[in-house]
Protein backbone atom coordinates (compact mmCIF):
# COMPACT_ATOMS: atom_id res chain seq x y z
CA UNK A 1 0.00 0.00 0.00
CA UNK A 2 2.84 2.49 0.96
CA UNK A 3 4.85 1.22 -2.16
CA UNK A 4 1.92 2.25 -4.38
CA UNK A 5 1.19 5.59 -2.54
CA UNK A 6 4.86 6.37 -3.25
CA UNK A 7 4.48 5.77 -6.71
CA UNK A 8 1.41 8.09 -7.36
CA UNK A 9 3.40 10.35 -5.69
CA UNK A 10 6.15 9.87 -8.34
CA UNK A 11 3.78 10.41 -10.86
CA UNK A 12 2.15 13.50 -9.79
CA UNK A 13 5.09 14.78 -9.17
CA UNK A 14 6.18 14.29 -13.05
CA UNK A 15 3.13 15.27 -14.59
CA UNK A 16 3.19 18.07 -12.52
CA UNK A 17 6.50 18.87 -13.53
CA UNK A 18 5.51 18.48 -17.19
CA UNK A 19 3.28 21.67 -17.32
CA UNK A 20 5.34 23.75 -15.26
CA UNK A 21 7.83 23.22 -18.31
CA UNK A 22 5.04 23.53 -20.66
CA UNK A 23 4.10 26.71 -18.92
CA UNK A 24 7.51 28.87 -18.59
CA UNK A 25 7.85 27.77 -22.08
CA UNK A 26 4.36 28.97 -23.54
CA UNK A 27 5.15 32.34 -21.32
CA UNK A 28 8.74 32.57 -23.41
CA UNK A 29 7.15 32.06 -26.49
CA UNK A 30 4.27 34.60 -25.87
CA UNK A 31 7.41 36.92 -25.08
CA UNK A 32 9.56 36.74 -28.71
CA UNK A 33 8.62 36.10 -31.82
CA UNK A 34 10.61 33.61 -33.99
CA UNK A 35 11.21 36.40 -36.51
CA UNK A 36 13.05 38.01 -34.26
CA UNK A 37 14.95 35.15 -31.73
CA UNK A 38 18.34 35.82 -31.41
CA UNK A 39 20.81 33.69 -34.04
CA UNK A 40 23.87 35.28 -32.44
CA UNK A 41 27.34 32.84 -31.44
CA UNK A 42 27.42 31.60 -27.98
CA UNK A 43 31.50 30.66 -27.88
CA UNK A 44 31.93 27.40 -28.35
CA UNK A 45 33.29 27.12 -31.77
CA UNK A 46 36.34 28.54 -32.79
CA UNK A 47 36.89 31.90 -34.98
CA UNK A 48 37.45 30.00 -38.71
CA UNK A 49 39.47 33.21 -39.58
CA UNK A 50 42.67 31.99 -37.10
CA UNK A 51 41.85 28.10 -36.69
CA UNK A 52 43.45 27.03 -40.39
CA UNK A 53 42.66 23.38 -38.87
CA UNK A 54 39.37 21.10 -40.14
CA UNK A 55 37.08 20.80 -38.19
CA UNK A 56 34.08 18.96 -37.06
CA UNK A 57 31.45 19.64 -34.22
CA UNK A 58 28.13 18.44 -33.16
CA UNK A 59 25.51 20.67 -31.65
CA UNK A 60 21.83 19.97 -29.50
CA UNK A 61 19.83 23.04 -28.98
CA UNK A 62 16.06 23.44 -27.40
CA UNK A 63 13.87 23.86 -30.20
CA UNK A 64 11.39 26.49 -30.55
CA UNK A 65 8.43 27.23 -29.04
CA UNK A 66 6.41 24.82 -26.59
CA UNK A 67 7.83 21.70 -28.36
CA UNK A 68 11.05 23.01 -26.81
CA UNK A 69 9.79 21.23 -23.66
CA UNK A 70 10.32 17.96 -24.93
CA UNK A 71 13.16 18.49 -27.39
CA UNK A 72 16.30 19.54 -29.14
CA UNK A 73 17.08 20.24 -32.57
CA UNK A 74 21.04 18.88 -33.88
CA UNK A 75 23.31 19.63 -36.75
CA UNK A 76 26.70 18.94 -37.19
CA UNK A 77 29.15 21.59 -38.31
CA UNK A 78 32.43 21.10 -40.48
CA UNK A 79 35.21 23.40 -41.78
CA UNK A 80 37.73 21.62 -43.94
CA UNK A 81 41.44 22.94 -43.70
CA UNK A 82 42.10 26.39 -44.36
CA UNK A 83 38.25 27.45 -44.90
CA UNK A 84 36.54 30.35 -43.95
CA UNK A 85 33.36 29.89 -42.84
CA UNK A 86 31.56 26.45 -41.18
CA UNK A 87 29.09 24.63 -43.30
CA UNK A 88 25.87 23.64 -41.32
CA UNK A 89 24.45 20.69 -42.28
CA UNK A 90 21.22 19.80 -40.64
CA UNK A 91 17.41 19.22 -41.75
CA UNK A 92 14.37 21.49 -41.45
CA UNK A 93 10.90 20.42 -41.99
CA UNK A 94 9.61 23.66 -43.36
CA UNK A 95 11.97 23.39 -46.25
CA UNK A 96 9.48 21.02 -47.56
CA UNK A 97 6.74 23.12 -48.59
CA UNK A 98 9.35 24.71 -51.22
CA UNK A 99 11.65 21.98 -51.77
CA UNK A 100 11.90 18.47 -52.42
CA UNK A 101 15.04 17.99 -49.60
CA UNK A 102 14.38 18.52 -45.94
CA UNK A 103 18.51 18.53 -45.65
CA UNK A 104 20.16 22.13 -45.76
CA UNK A 105 23.82 22.96 -46.31
CA UNK A 106 24.48 26.40 -45.54
CA UNK A 107 27.54 28.46 -44.12
CA UNK A 108 26.33 30.36 -40.48
CA UNK A 109 27.97 30.04 -37.49
CA UNK A 110 28.62 26.84 -35.87
CA UNK A 111 27.55 27.72 -32.24
CA UNK A 112 25.02 29.82 -33.23
CA UNK A 113 21.30 30.24 -30.98
CA UNK A 114 18.59 28.05 -31.89
CA UNK A 115 16.13 30.52 -31.89
CA UNK A 116 17.59 32.38 -28.94
CA UNK A 117 18.59 28.84 -27.15
CA UNK A 118 21.92 28.16 -26.33
CA UNK A 119 23.26 25.26 -28.37
CA UNK A 120 25.51 22.63 -26.21
CA UNK A 121 28.54 21.17 -27.77
CA UNK A 122 28.42 17.43 -27.90
CA UNK A 123 31.89 16.45 -29.95
CA UNK A 124 34.66 18.37 -31.17
CA UNK A 125 36.87 17.14 -33.62
CA UNK A 126 40.22 19.01 -35.37
CA UNK A 127 43.44 18.61 -37.26
CA UNK A 128 44.96 15.08 -38.20
CA UNK A 129 42.64 12.88 -39.78
CA UNK A 130 39.65 15.36 -39.48
CA UNK A 131 39.76 16.29 -43.15
CA UNK A 132 38.64 12.41 -44.48
CA UNK A 133 36.23 12.78 -41.82
CA UNK A 134 34.92 15.36 -43.45
CA UNK A 135 34.44 13.95 -46.79
CA UNK A 136 32.59 10.68 -45.09
CA UNK A 137 30.38 13.23 -43.49
CA UNK A 138 29.23 14.95 -46.70
CA UNK A 139 28.89 11.36 -48.47
CA UNK A 140 26.72 10.61 -45.53
CA UNK A 141 24.97 13.90 -46.35
CA UNK A 142 24.46 13.08 -49.58
CA UNK A 143 23.21 9.87 -48.71
CA UNK A 144 20.35 10.53 -46.47
CA UNK A 145 17.63 8.01 -47.00
CA UNK A 146 14.90 10.41 -45.70
CA UNK A 147 15.87 13.46 -47.45
CA UNK A 148 12.26 13.98 -49.10
CA UNK A 149 10.31 13.27 -45.64
CA UNK A 150 9.63 15.01 -42.36
CA UNK A 151 7.29 13.84 -38.89
CA UNK A 152 8.12 15.81 -35.80
CA UNK A 153 7.18 12.57 -33.85
CA UNK A 154 8.83 9.91 -34.03
CA UNK A 155 10.34 10.56 -37.03
CA UNK A 156 12.05 11.09 -39.63
CA UNK A 157 13.05 14.23 -38.33
CA UNK A 158 16.29 16.67 -37.20
CA UNK A 159 18.07 14.21 -34.98
CA UNK A 160 17.07 11.19 -37.30
CA UNK A 161 19.33 12.83 -39.82
CA UNK A 162 22.12 13.62 -37.18
CA UNK A 163 21.72 10.16 -35.80
CA UNK A 164 21.90 8.83 -39.63
CA UNK A 165 25.39 10.84 -40.11
CA UNK A 166 27.27 9.97 -36.61
CA UNK A 167 26.55 6.62 -37.41
CA UNK A 168 28.74 6.58 -40.15
CA UNK A 169 31.29 9.00 -37.93
CA UNK A 170 31.92 6.96 -35.08
CA UNK A 171 35.07 8.72 -34.48
CA UNK A 172 33.05 11.90 -32.99
CA UNK A 173 32.17 9.48 -30.09
CA UNK A 174 28.76 11.36 -30.10
CA UNK A 175 26.16 10.92 -27.53
CA UNK A 176 23.49 12.72 -28.76
CA UNK A 177 20.99 13.55 -25.70
CA UNK A 178 18.02 11.73 -24.80
CA UNK A 179 15.81 14.90 -25.68
CA UNK A 180 16.91 13.93 -29.41
CA UNK A 181 13.32 12.29 -30.25
CA UNK A 182 14.02 10.67 -33.48
CA UNK A 183 17.31 9.67 -32.90
CA UNK A 184 16.65 5.96 -32.55
CA UNK A 185 14.22 5.80 -35.73
CA UNK A 186 15.50 3.78 -38.52
CA UNK A 187 12.52 3.78 -40.86
CA UNK A 188 12.03 -0.12 -41.66
CA UNK A 189 14.96 -1.77 -40.08
CA UNK A 190 15.06 -2.94 -36.75
CA UNK A 191 18.12 -3.05 -35.83
CA UNK A 192 21.58 -0.20 -36.20
CA UNK A 193 24.51 0.33 -34.46
CA UNK A 194 23.55 3.57 -31.99
CA UNK A 195 23.86 6.67 -33.15
CA UNK A 196 26.98 7.53 -31.68
CA UNK A 197 28.32 4.34 -34.76
CA UNK A 198 29.38 2.21 -31.74
CA UNK A 199 27.40 -0.54 -29.70
CA UNK A 200 24.14 -2.00 -30.82
CA UNK A 201 20.02 -0.63 -30.83
CA UNK A 202 17.12 -2.46 -31.89
CA UNK A 203 14.03 -0.21 -32.53
CA UNK A 204 10.32 -0.31 -34.02
CA UNK A 205 9.34 2.36 -35.53
CA UNK A 206 11.48 4.47 -33.24
CA UNK A 207 8.48 4.39 -30.78
CA UNK A 208 10.00 0.77 -29.10
CA UNK A 209 13.59 -0.06 -28.44
CA UNK A 210 16.78 -0.87 -26.63
CA UNK A 211 20.49 0.66 -27.00
CA UNK A 212 23.28 -0.76 -25.40
CA UNK A 213 26.83 1.14 -26.33
CA UNK A 214 30.38 2.30 -24.97
CA UNK A 215 29.18 5.65 -26.03
CA UNK A 216 25.47 6.25 -24.87
CA UNK A 217 25.48 3.57 -22.13
CA UNK A 218 22.20 1.81 -21.91
CA UNK A 219 18.73 3.60 -23.51
CA UNK A 220 15.49 1.94 -23.56
CA UNK A 221 12.82 4.25 -26.05
CA UNK A 222 9.21 4.07 -25.02
CA UNK A 223 7.04 6.45 -27.74
CA UNK A 224 10.10 8.00 -28.73
CA UNK A 225 11.03 9.28 -25.03
CA UNK A 226 14.66 7.95 -24.06
CA UNK A 227 15.19 6.50 -20.26
CA UNK A 228 18.45 5.26 -19.80
CA UNK A 229 22.08 5.77 -17.28
CA UNK A 230 25.61 6.28 -19.02
CA UNK A 231 28.00 5.00 -16.73
CA UNK A 232 30.89 5.41 -18.83
CA UNK A 233 30.66 9.26 -18.57
CA UNK A 234 28.19 9.42 -15.83
CA UNK A 235 24.92 10.75 -16.31
CA UNK A 236 21.40 9.98 -15.78
CA UNK A 237 19.22 9.96 -19.11
CA UNK A 238 15.37 11.52 -18.49
CA UNK A 239 12.20 12.46 -21.13
CA UNK A 240 12.10 16.42 -20.53
CA UNK A 241 14.85 16.69 -18.70
CA UNK A 242 17.85 15.68 -20.43
CA UNK A 243 20.94 14.61 -19.27
CA UNK A 244 21.58 14.91 -15.90
CA UNK A 245 24.80 14.30 -14.39
CA UNK A 246 28.43 16.15 -14.46
CA UNK A 247 29.55 17.96 -17.44
CA UNK A 248 30.07 16.02 -20.38
CA UNK A 249 33.83 14.81 -20.69
CA UNK A 250 34.33 15.98 -24.51
CA UNK A 251 38.28 14.85 -26.10
CA UNK A 252 38.70 18.17 -28.45
CA UNK A 253 41.73 16.84 -30.77
CA UNK A 254 42.68 14.68 -33.87
CA UNK A 255 39.90 11.55 -35.25
CA UNK A 256 41.19 8.68 -34.78
CA UNK A 257 39.87 5.65 -36.83
CA UNK A 258 36.97 3.42 -35.03
CA UNK A 259 35.75 0.83 -36.16
CA UNK A 260 32.15 1.59 -37.82
CA UNK A 261 29.39 -1.33 -36.05
CA UNK A 262 25.57 34.10 -39.49
CA UNK A 263 22.28 33.45 -41.64
CA UNK A 264 18.66 34.77 -42.41
CA UNK A 265 16.54 33.20 -39.97
CA UNK A 266 13.97 30.46 -41.10
CA UNK A 267 10.81 29.08 -40.10
CA UNK A 268 11.39 27.18 -37.42
CA UNK A 269 11.92 23.36 -37.24
CA UNK A 270 10.49 21.35 -34.48
CA UNK A 271 13.18 18.64 -34.35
Amino acid sequence: MAGRRRLKLIGVSVIAAAFALIAATANRVSATDWRTASHEPVGLAPDPATTPEPVVQVYAARTWGWRGTFGVHTWIAVKRADAPAFTVYEVIGWHLRWSDSVVVARQRDADARWFGSPPELLADKRGEGVEALIGRIEAAVRGYPFAGEYSVWPGPNSNTFTAWVLRHAPELQADLPPTAIGKDYLGERIVASAPSGSGVQFSLGGVLGILASHVEGLEVNLLGLTFGVNPFDFSLKLPLLGRIGPARRLEVGAAHSAPVTRAAPESPGAY
